[in-house]
């Protein structure tokens, strides 16, 4: 299986969507490193941004555990030829 946007079965930069439950406060912001954080109108939360590597995503996703907010879903997006990932 493959994320969305790639070929083959991995991705140089792959681009995360982690959507939270609940708008986080913008002061949480510094704890996700580089990610964007953006409230949604249906009340929840989307992290979104580059990781280097899983152990940088299982990094993050405990940072998330530790703050005691639920998933909701995580995304991997490979950005198309051309396009610039968030950084």
């Amino acid at each position: 299986m493959t994320a969305a946007g790639c070929s083959g079965s991995r991705c140089d930069s792959p681009l995360y969507e982690i959507r939270l439950w609940g708008h986080l406060d913008p002061r949480w912001s510094g704890r996700f490193e580089d990610m964007t954080l953006t409230h949604l109108p249906d009340g929840t939360t989307t992290l979104t941004g580059t990781l280097a590597d899983q152990s940088a995503l299982h990094g993050l996703l405990n940072r998330v555990r530790d703050i005691g907010v639920p998933i909701i879903s995580i995304r991997q997006v490979c950005p198309a030829p051309g396009e610039e990932s968030h950084d």
